[in-house]
Parts: structure tokens; C-alpha cells; sequence
């Protein structure tokens, strides 16, 4: 199968993915092969492998001689519960994972003919594939830096402003982001902090950078304390590269997910753009993967992930 997309890679097109899923049976059929494998299907309750497809297959097609349940594909992951078709899915994941800087739920919506809200609700349960640290330790070197999410003073509403005017608070508020990028394997981890103070920045050293890696970052006094051999180029001075010890390796990582925050999505409010951090983060680590293989990336990773559109909408600021 040829490209499009990068010539190293194998491309699917749209024409393609119709062709390859014409019903909703080839749908479930793909979506059992990379959860289960061709002959492993087992019960996502209890992990019985002694299961049996029963007569009337709708809602739940499968059932468990162990533990008496009734399951499906669905069960067990972000995708449980939902009336959507695994055909619509498929077509889901095939843009959200094919769309360079993302795709935002109006547009989804339009493609897919769905509503607005239910492609929203779709979007984050598929950017649950995603959560968790790295599974093994950056081994370097590792670029480390911080970045600023959120909107700019001057395109504030009259109303805000004068809001903020009385306040004191002129200046817009922004959310910090710290992300670590290894230079060998290429890959990335990101997290959203409440502050990049020393205690946020170690947290996410210690969780993702190995013992004896080599560790780059600027000059901000909160990198000072990082136990790891450590160089430091310093932007406040000019600086940008000297040899070896830069971090523009992360900061191109920035440059995208601020692009995808101005081109696609437009506001990112502050309690779910930790969701969009790590989909960015996981869509850097698989890019150099053929399309069907980011496809199963997408559904492996929600298995085990339940999202709630109670907790989506609630006010509590989740970081």
C-alpha cells in the first residue's frame, strides 16, 4: 500500500478505508482482531478465555462460562456504553490519528454526521489512549522544557477587561506545560503542572528520564536542582545552541501543539488541556508508525479507560 504521508510509512486513503471496512461486521471484526488477536478472545470481566458467541448477538454477542457475563469488543474500554456504530469509530480514530495538528468536534461532527456533542464526548474518550507516563525511562540525552498555554490580554472581551481592570488581574492567565523529549528514540512526555517550580520539574525527571541520562534544558533557576548530568544553554543571553546542549528538539514539540491550539481547536480551556497535552505527546511518539498501526495504537490504549461525561463536564479542575 502506498503513501500518502511519509514515504518510509505506509498511508491509507479515505477511498481505502471504505474499501477495507464496506460494513459494520469488517468494523467489529478489526476491532476484535487488535484487542484480542485472531483466537484469544477472553472475557473483559474476568479474563476467562472459556467464552461462547451466544444466539442474539445485540448489544453483548459473547458471554463468559466463568463468570456468567455478557461482553462485547466495547467492554471494558473508552469505548463501553456508546450507541455509536464501530464502523463510525473506525472512520473516527482514521481522521483524529491522519490529521497532522488534530481535528476539532465540528468538524468531526460534519464528517461523520454526528452531533457536535457526541463528537466531543468521542474525541476525549479517544484521547484516553494516551495517559500514563512512558513505559521505559528515557535513557537520553533528554531535552527538557517548559511552555505557556492560554490566550493574550488583547483578545479579551470589553467585558473582561474591565472585569480584569478591576481585579488587578490585566494580564491573561496562563497554564504551565513541562515535557521531556529523548534525542536517540525520538519520543516525548508531557504533562500539564500547577507551577514549573523545581518539585513539578524533578516529578516529571524522575518518572521519565533514566538515572544516567544526559539532561538539557535552559537556564531557569528550577532546573538547578536536577540529579542528572545536566548542561544548560541560556536563552536570556542569546544563547541557543552551544554543541551539543540545546533544547530545540522539545521546543519544535511545543511549536505544534500551538499550532493545533490556533489552527484547529482555537481555546483550550485550562481543565481539559492536560487530555490535549498527552494526545499530542502520544501522537509525536507514533508518527513514524504506518496509519494502521497508529490505528491500533489508538484502540490498545483505551482498553482498561473509562471516561465519564459526568466528569468531563464537571467544574473540578483535573491536572
Amino acid at each position: 500500500m502506498q503513501p500518502p504521508g511519509k514515504a518510509h510509512r505506509d498511508g491509507i486513503s479515505i477511498m481505502q478505508l471504505t474499501a477495507m471496512f464496506p460494513t459494520e461486521e469488517a468494523a467489529e471484526t478489526w476491532f476484535e482482531e487488535v484487542r484480542w488477536g485472531a483466537t484469544s478472545r477472553h472475557c473483559a470481566k474476568c479474563g476467562s478465555t472459556n467464552t461462547y458467541e451466544v444466539k442474539r448477538r445485540k448489544p453483548q454477542p459473547y458471554r463468559c462460562r466463568s463468570c456468567k457475563s455478557y461482553f462485547s469488543v466495547r467492554t471494558g474500554s473508552a469505548l463501553a456504553e456508546t450507541n455509536l456504530p464501530l464502523r463510525t469509530w473506525l472512520h473516527a480514530i482514521y481522521l483524529y490519528i491522519t490529521s497532522l495538528k488534530s481535528v476539532s468536534s465540528m468538524k468531526l461532527h460534519r464528517d461523520l454526521g454526528i452531533t457536535q456533542k457526541t463528537a466531543w464526548f468521542l474525541l476525549h474518550r479517544l484521547r484516553t489512549a494516551w495517559d500514563g507516563d512512558p513505559a521505559d525511562l528515557f535513557t537520553g540525552p533528554v531535552e527538557v522544557d517548559e511552555t505557556y498555554m492560554g490566550g493574550k490580554a488583547r483578545n479579551k472581551s470589553n467585558h473582561q477587561r474591565r472585569q480584569a481592570k478591576a481585579t488587578g488581574n490585566e494580564v491573561a492567565p496562563k497554564t504551565a506545560v513541562v515535557g521531556a523529549k529523548d534525542r536517540c528514540i525520538r519520543k516525548v512526555a508531557a504533562r500539564v503542572v500547577a507551577a514549573p517550580n523545581m518539585a513539578e520539574l524533578l516529578g516529571l525527571v524522575t518518572k521519565t528520564v533514566g538515572a544516567d541520562a544526559v539532561v538539557y534544558t535552559d537556564e531557569a533557576k528550577a532546573y538547578q536542582g536536577l540529579p542528572r548530568s545536566h548542561g544548560t544553554v541560556k536563552h536570556g543571553a542569546g544563547e541557543y545552541v552551544r554543541g551539543d546542549v540545546h533544547t530545540n528538539g522539545v521546543e519544535s514539540f511545543w511549536s505544534m501543539l500551538k499550532r493545533a491550539h490556533m489552527g484547529t481547536f482555537h481555546h483550550l480551556s485550562p481543565k481539559h488541556l492536560h487530555r490535549y497535552v498527552a494526545e499530542f505527546a502520544g501522537r509525536h511518539n507514533v508518527r513514524n508508525q504506518d496509519t494502521i498501526k497508529q490505528m491500533q495504537a489508538v484502540v490498545a490504549g483505551t482498553l482498561g479507560k473509562r471516561l465519564m461525561y459526568a466528569e468531563l463536564v464537571a467544574k473540578r479542575l483535573k491536572l
